[in-house]
């Protein structure tokens, strides 16, 4: 058996026991899309986002410690399908940047991201987090109705990931 092997029986066993010990993982997002003049144009709070396999996956590599590199970046897109446990992308993303911030308390992981004038342009109706500036392992997903992010707005995004028993 090769090490490549190895971790990924490791991961797969971190996942069932953390599944059968009832641990849950829930994902929640804050967005706010601010105009030029700095004023709130929009926002949609405590929106709950479904968390991938594959981000299952990633959580459980790090627990045996796999290299898996972290969640880097935050991606908006104008997909409109339902989430689901196996998506590996956003529907269609509009941008991706890197996180501001990225902390872990107890049990509870928080991301922040800002998409600044320019990025991520049009009717935004999805995010997620990664761990690349491009491709990488999708931990979550949340569709929601259309922001509309004009050429001159940003948004930004804090999203919490909590693990629970």
């Amino acid at each position: 058996m090769n090490e490549n092997s190895k971790v990924e029986e490791k991961m797969m066993m971190a996942i069932g026991k953390a599944l059968s010990e009832g641990l849950k993982v829930k994902g929640v997002m804050h967005l706010r899309c601010y105009g030029p003049d700095g004023q709130l144009k929009d926002e949609r709070l405590d929106e709950e986002n479904l968390i991938t396999t594959l981000g299952l996956g990633f959580i459980a590599s790090r627990m045996v410690g796999a290299s898996a590199a972290v969640m880097s970046h935050m991606a908006i897109g104008s997909g409109t399908s339902a989430a689901l446990v196996g998506d590996t992308t956003l529907g269609t993303e509009l941008g991706r940047v890197a996180l501001t911030s990225g902390t872990a308390s107890a049990a509870v992981a928080t991301y922040s991201a800002t998409f600044p004038a320019g990025t991520g342009t049009g009717a935004i109706t999805e995010a997620g987090i990664l761990n690349a500036s491009s491709a990488g392992t999708l931990m979550n997903r949340r569709v929601f109705s259309a922001v509309n992010k004009g050429a001159d707005d940003s948004i930004t995004i804090s999203w919490t990931v909590t693990i629970s028993g």
